[in-house]
């Protein structure tokens, strides 16, 4: 397909994913789903599941397949358009994420973290045991400890960017029930993907590969809070003209939050953490409020519906075709409530959070969502599972997201019934254009 055909192709593509991600949303808001998890739907909708299985010709003409490399023509540029939206969300989340909150409920943070990975992981090796030797859903050169290593990592890993969006969408912006979930979602997923960086190691047979992963992490985490931080701090008064971000400084942010996609990327940990501390380490006030103000709208709008599309072209829900197959994909979403929700709800109670809000952060940290999306195509990509296995576990990444809202709603209240009072210090907040 030569780069004419592609440009025209992809604004064709562009329009029908934007135009059928707002369809299924105006249908999932009647059910007080937020949009995101309608996009996540509309995505899986878009793929093979429905859509081609329904219309195969037309999904065929829309979303073409080179049979010469076994890949969609789409993913030479679908899938960076993807990783620009999602690491452009990402800078937003950390621009909006309240270090001030999570420093007064760092134990609290860290309890929930801990038993959000711990009971997940435990469950989710346990299950990777069971189908590394009574199913094919692991490819044969996948050795056992590889898969008990994956799955866990899978089962244990919060939809960060979902659950960002959700807490916005629920009115939680700023509340401790809203920061201990993000403080508690950013540190399992963190170890979740320093747990890939050590099975693409085994993987690779290149242990050098995890090293660099982890260290380089801690790293760019450390030099990014400790020396970019107070740099940018000081330049405030260029950055900012007659109360307003100027054009430099848009530029200087959006410029930081590449570089910081970049080298995590680059160290294998994925755009998202790069861009998400970046955005942690913009200085509060005018410049954070500009920022998010003029990337928000078109990175929510535009970008980030395409990464739920290009993961929805790789989810094939007709290979699960036995009754077998059904039930172990029960069984992984059990195992994932259980092992999320209720480990993280208990650890919460545990630390002195009220009953009403620990039920609430158990619930938000059990939708699985966007990273979850994101680290099963890693794995599919890779071949350390199979397209069986990734149908099963998209499933559960839907469901979990889909169970969410309802289940907050029922058992803490909705957004007219206030959860609880922010924090205090909420002018150090940036003001959000959700």
């Amino acid at each position: 397909m030569n780069n004419l055909h592609l440009a025209v192709q992809f604004f064709l593509q562009l329009a029908v994913i934007l135009l059928f991600c707002r369809l299924v949303g105006a249908v999932a808001k009647r059910f007080g789903q937020p949009q995101v998890v309608a996009e996540m739907v509309a995505g899986v909708l878009l793929g093979p599941s429905l859509f081609g299985l329904l219309f195969p010709e037309a999904q065929a003409w829309l979303f073409p397949w080179d049979k010469a490399q076994a890949t969609r023509d789409t993913q030479s540029y679908l899938f960076p358009a993807s990783q620009l939206g999602l690491a452009l969300y990402m800078f937003v989340v950390g621009m909006e994420f309240r270090v001030d909150i999570v420093q007064k409920r760092l134990k609290s943070s860290i309890a929930v973290s801990l038993a959000g990975m711990v009971a997940p992981f435990l469950l989710g090796a346990g299950l990777a045991w069971v189908l590394f030797h009574h199913t094919e859903l692991f490819p044969k050169k996948t050795s056992l400890n590889e898969a008990m290593l994956f799955l866990g990592a899978s089962m244990c890993i919060t939809a960060f960017p979902m659950l960002a969006r959700i807490i916005h969408f629920k009115g939680l912006s700023g509340t401790t029930m809203g920061t201990v979930a993000l403080g508690a979602g950013a540190l399992d997923d963190a170890t979740a993907w320093c747990l890939l960086a050590v099975v693409l190691a085994s993987f690779d047979n290149n242990w050098s590969h995890a090293w660099i992963n982890i260290g380089g992490g801690a790293a760019y985490v450390a030099f990014t809070l400790l020396i970019v931080r107070p740099i940018l701090a000081r330049a405030k008064s260029v950055l900012v003209k007659d109360g307003t971000l100027t054009e430099a400084g848009l530029v200087m942010g959006l410029a930081l939050m590449a570089l910081g996609a970049w080298f995590t990327d680059l160290i294998g940990l994925h755009a998202v953490f790069g861009a998400f501390v970046m955005g942690a380490a913009m200085p509060r006030g005018v410049i954070c409020r500009d920022l998010i103000g003029r990337i928000q709208p078109l990175t929510v709008a535009l970008l980030l519906p395409l990464f739920f599309t290009y993961s929805g072209l790789n989810t094939k829900i007709g290979l699960l075709n036995t009754g077998f197959l059904w039930m172990m994909c029960g069984a992984v979403l059990v195992a994932a409530v259980l092992g999320k929700g209720v480990a993280c709800w208990l650890a919460a109670r545990a630390t002195g959070i009220s009953n009403r809000e620990a039920l609430g952060i158990g619930t938000l940290m059990n939708a699985r969502g966007l990273m979850e999306l994101i680290i099963i195509n890693i794995g599919l990509q890779r071949g350390i599972i199979s397209e069986g296995l990734f149908a099963t576990l998209v499933i559960m990444a839907v469901v979990t997201t889909l169970m969410a809202s309802p289940i907050f709603d029922r058992l803490v209240g909705d957004r007219r019934n206030p959860i609880s009072e922010p924090e205090e210090d909420d002018a150090a907040a940036p003001v959000s254009t959700h």
